[in-house]
């Protein structure tokens, strides 16, 4: 390699060599015994549960269902999932038909979502020991057990075309039942009060996305690699 431009090789060569310095702190353990890649993770997780509440809300759209009676069936191939389907649906106050593949539930609607909401508003809130002693039950699994049970329910109403109680259905599973589970043992913190670190986040995110761009700029202009804008030609 023949350097032609001395000047812009050393200025490429500094920013380089200071881009993987800079890279190297960022996955040494110096975050309070984390790498830059885990803080970071960990703190948009914690901002990211702080804006995903959506519980009480949903509670609000579910009191409209209170006492009103439903009936759904769907398909669970699986023997354990139908009993643990069961066990569920009985502490919820529901009634369960199982025939063969095919499980035929009906009960109280809004009373059945609130109890689920209950569930999801105590892992969302890391008390998982309220859930697990409730049910006897690894919380996580209790979660994810109502997780496949809405779903089910919401394919049923679909079928049998009951929009409304689809869409409330799905409402609490995506509103309620993921965001609990996925950000259990989360500690959930606002915006609002890091929002200079976000700033600060994505200022640096920019500005060393740059940094290695201009590295590579200089680099190649060192060595005589540019690009210069063709010359328009004339027709005789």
């Amino acid at each position: 390699m023949i350097v032609k431009n001395k000047k812009s090789f050393g200025v490429g060569a500094l920013f380089a060599a200071s881009f993987f310095t800079v890279l190297l702190l960022i996955f040494s353990p110096v975050f309070g015994g984390r790498n830059g890649l885990q803080f970071a993770d960990e703190s948009f997780n914690k901002l990211s549960k702080g804006s995903s509440y959506f519980i009480p809300k949903i509670a609000e759209a579910v009191k409209k269902y209170e006492g009103r009676e439903f009936s759904v069936t769907f398909k669970s191939e699986d023997a354990q999932e139908r009993e643990t389907i069961a066990g569920l649906l009985k502490a919820s106050g529901a009634e369960i038909e199982v025939k063969d593949s095919k499980m035929t539930v009906t009960g109280d609607l809004g009373g059945l979502l609130q109890n689920v909401l209950s569930d999801a508003d105590h892992m969302f809130r890391n008390e998982g020991g309220a859930v697990s002693g409730k049910y006897g039950a690894d919380e996580r699994k209790v979660l994810k057990d109502w997780w496949t049970m809405l779903g089910k329910m919401e394919k049923g109403f679909k079928k049998g075309k009951n929009v409304k109680e689809a869409n409330i259905v799905s409402d609490v599973t995506k509103k309620a039942v993921e965001p609990a589970y996925n950000f259990y043992k989360v500690e959930g913190e606002s915006v609002v009060d890091h929002a200079g670190m976000m700033s600060g986040l994505l200022v640096f995110y920019v500005a060393y996305t740059l940094w290695w761009g201009y590295s590579i700029f200089y680099l190649f202009e060192g060595v005589g690699l540019t690009m210069k804008k063709s010359k328009v030609k004339r027709e005789a």
